[in-house]
């Protein structure tokens, strides 16, 4: 029975992390939040990287056609200076360039970082309304720059945002999408590069993280429950980020924004009443 525990608890843990990845609402402010309400603890410090992980293979499906695109036409431009392949290899590198606040704020204040998520509930609570605020801010507005038309300054902003989604509660998709759309971006250019933009920074963080899990003391133990957990978050993971871009396209932000206005005053009047 408490094996059977083990892998019902890792298996709603592992879908919760996919359905919230995609989705502007803050995976890893959520995960703490069922940590707490439910009285669920996670054993060993792989959990996180390993369902990140599963959610970036489903990002990696869902835009395979994009990655082999921009990969051939941006070493096309590279060796033959192809003017029809230079919007792509720009792409790519706006994509590098938008990366580095986040992985260089990463590196440097990992310790701080890492403080944030012993802070407890309330600060989620308070990010979710600013990430709240911040989707309600942008919900009715519809872009026209596409991929061809991005530039240095969005990229670095968009950077910037995604650097400020370490902190929990602050959705790294909202985050991203938010700034991409205040800077006049169409829907679905917005959303790829937010997906795309979270490809190097995911795996980044799986290189820098992978000695934890070959030093985690539960991995024996827990190799199954975590098996099973990234399953989930793979399969979670892929559907809610087809069903994100069906929201994305019709324009519905507000229904995100709602309901971090729910969830997060929620938290804060729990807290303080």
């Amino acid at each position: 029975m408490d094996k059977l525990y083990l892998l019902l608890k890792y298996l709603f843990l592992g879908v919760f992390q996919g359905v919230t990845e995609p989705i502007p609402v803050s995976s890893s402010g959520h995960l703490l939040l069922a940590q707490h309400f439910l009285d669920i603890s996670i054993e060993g410090m792989s959990f996180e990287l390993l369902v990140n992980a599963a959610s970036l293979i489903a990002v990696l499906l869902i835009y395979r056609e994009d990655l082999i695109r921009l990969t051939v036409n941006g070493l096309r431009y590279i060796s033959t200076r192809d003017v029809e392949a230079k919007s792509d290899f720009r792409f790519i590198v706006y994509l590098v360039i938008a990366t580095i606040p986040a992985g260089v704020i990463g590196v440097l204040f990992d310790d701080q970082i890492a403080s944030f998520f012993k802070e407890g509930i309330l600060l989620i609570g308070i990010t979710l309304l600013i990430t709240g605020v911040a989707l309600w801010f942008i919900r009715n507005l519809r872009g026209r720059k596409n991929d061809a038309e991005l530039t240095l300054r969005d990229a670095i902003i968009i950077g910037c945002a995604q650097a400020i989604a370490l902190i929990p509660g602050i959705s790294r998709s909202g985050a991203t999408i938010v700034a991409a759309m205040g800077l006049g971006m169409k829907q679905e250019t917005a959303l790829r590069f937010s997906f795309l933009l979270f490809i190097p920074v995911s795996f980044g963080g799986m290189l820098l993280s992978f000695s934890d899990i070959l030093n985690d003391p539960n991995l024996n133990t827990l190799l199954l429950p975590y098996t099973v957990a990234f399953i989930g978050s793979l399969v979670a993971s892929y559907f809610s980020l087809k069903w994100f871009m069906g929201i994305m396209a019709r324009g519905n932000l507000a229904y995100f924004a709602i309901y971090c206005f729910i969830v997060g005053g929620g938290i804060v009047l729990f807290n303080v009443f």
